[in-house]
């Protein structure tokens, strides 16, 4: 079983910082991709930035040049250091890893339960 862990998040006026981060745990063997996603009311979840073993990056366009996303492997760990928030940043934000199994081998996603994030006008 892998569990993860989201925090960091809260409230913040509008040209903000929050750092959120993911604390992966239990039977894990190696992971790949860590990554965070958002669901803000009444719209679909959406990728927010991702982050390889290697430190490969991925962003969505409208967080480009105000996110940046970073990982520390040895601890499991992701971090989304999010900065010149925007009320429409607002959201609940999901972290996401692509774990290897450490009984069987097999990989498969897992997701945190979510914290949120409101960025005030």
């Amino acid at each position: 079983q892998v569990k993860l862990v989201e925090s960091g998040g809260g409230l913040v006026q509008a040209g903000g910082s929050l750092r959120l981060s993911c604390a992966a745990s239990g039977s894990i063997f190696s992971i790949n991709t860590m990554g965070w996603y958002r669901r803000a009311p009444g719209e679909q979840r959406e990728l927010v930035a991702e982050i390889t073993t290697g430190g490969r990056t991925n962003f969505a366009e409208f967080v480009k040049g105000r996110f940046t996303i970073s990982r520390e492997n040895a601890k499991n760990t992701a971090y989304l250091q999010m900065s010149s928030l925007k009320p429409e940043d607002t959201a609940v934000y999901y972290c996401n890893a692509h774990v290897q199994d450490l009984t069987g081998g097999i990989w498969a996603n897992y997701w945190g339960q979510g914290t949120q994030v409101t960025v005030s006008s």
